[in-house]
């Protein structure tokens, strides 16, 4: 499900998101948007072939008269993505994900899901304490495809995936950096975990789009491997609204012959 909201009180706003039995509590505090409006996505499964979707104020008590705006309310199905031969990562390159609205050019928010049982990004969970932004290149510079993910509030916005692997396997991993074209400028640092592994990737941006490739190779210590990426810096545009460091094509392989590295 997709919507747009602003909102309209100085007080830590709240919406509670349910489709029985299925419910989340979103945080509004923080306004991602120069204008106000924020996109917001939430993902459930259905377990009826009718059901019942209740935004609602959790504010109410406090102030029956001042709680946020809802516009433009849309639910999409989307496809469970599947393990290829050529990528352990599910929906490494973002293109299954929310409905964007056509005139939002703001993107769409992926809240924290730490307590939701489904993503609006297939495969991937936003462990955080704030949202990351989803992307298309109608509205934004994309390194590849359609859809990419910006990381919007510095280290409070982590972007992760757990996939299987073998305990003293090699892998590799890959994945483009860049900026969205939004007027993001300074210098970007995005941090990369894998395992044990660990790689710091700078970028320098201009805010006119642009990207580079990366590459973090491991070993895994176990069968699971949490895969995390996150911005090392908070960044700001001109007009005040939080940006950051884009992320895509995310490509993971295991190496047959670790002593050879090819980048």
């Amino acid at each position: 499900m997709s919507f747009n909201a602003v909102r309209t009180c100085a007080q830590a706003e709240k919406l509670n998101v349910s489709v029985s039995p299925e419910w989340s509590i979103m945080p509004m505090q923080t306004i991602y948007g120069s204008n106000g409006w924020d996109s917001y996505a939430w993902g459930f499964q259905a377990k009826r072939s009718e059901v019942d979707l209740v935004i609602h104020n959790l504010g109410v008590d406090d102030d029956p008269a001042c709680g946020p705006l809802i516009d433009s309310v849309a639910i999409e199905t989307l496809n469970p993505p599947r393990l290829t031969k050529y990528n352990m990562m599910k929906n490494g390159d973002f293109e299954e994900g929310p409905y964007l609205f056509a005139n939002a050019s703001w993107g769409m928010l992926i809240p924290p899901i730490i307590k939701d049982d489904h993503s609006p990004l297939p495969a991937w969970m936003v462990e955080s304490l704030k949202a990351v932004k989803y992307i298309d290149s109608k509205h934004f510079s994309v390194p590849k495809g359609k859809r990419a993910v910006e990381l919007v509030a510095g280290r409070e916005s982590a972007l992760a995936q757990i996939v299987h692997t073998i305990p003293g396997k090699t892998y590799s991993l890959t994945f483009y950096v860049g900026d969205a074209a939004d007027g993001c400028i300074g210098s970007m640092m995005v941090e990369v975990y894998a395992g044990q592994g660990m790689v710091d990737v700078p970028y320098e941006s201009n805010g006119t789009g642009g990207f580079k490739k990366a590459v973090l190779q491991f070993v895994a210590t176990g069968n699971r491997t949490r895969v995390v990426f996150l911005s090392s810096y908070y960044h700001m545009k001109f007009d005040g609204s939080l940006c950051g460091p884009v992320v895509d094509d995310v490509l993971l392989l295991s190496v047959r012959n670790p002593g050879r590295k090819v980048l």
